[in-house]
């Protein structure tokens, strides 16, 4: 079984940085790529950022050069650092990655979301 925890979510003003982090556990072998998404209620959920296991990240316009995605290959862990927060940024992100088990199967899984609201 494979566990994905995200945190780092909260309220911050508009100009403000937080950072987000997403833990991955269980029996894991490796992990392929890992993302951000985020979802605004009664909207589609968007593809925030990736970053595969030797890096090559990429990202969505809207995020370009606020946003950063990196990882910690030893920790199985994700981090969104967001930069220069904006309302429209406001939504619930999900982690995402797709795993390889001791057993050799291949999963995506997903974490249970955080909220970032970002308002004055």
């Amino acid at each position: 079984q494979v566990q994905l925890v995200e945190s780092g979510g909260g309220l911050v003003q508009p100009g403000g940085s937080l950072r987000l982090s997403c833990v991955a556990s269980g029996s894991i072998y490796s992990i392929n790529f890992m993302r951000w998404y985020r979802q605004v209620p009664g909207k589609e959920r968007e593809l925030v950022a990736t970053i595969f296991s030797g890096g090559s990240p990429s990202y969505a316009d809207s995020v370009k050069e606020r946003f950063t995605i990196s990882r910690d290959n030893a920790k199985n862990s994700l981090y969104l650092q967001m930069n220069s927060l904006k309302p429209e940024d406001t939504a619930v992100y999900y982690c995402n990655a797709a795993v390889t088990t001791d057993l050799g199967r291949y999963l995506v899984v997903w974490g249970q979301g955080t909220l970032v609201t970002v308002s004055s």
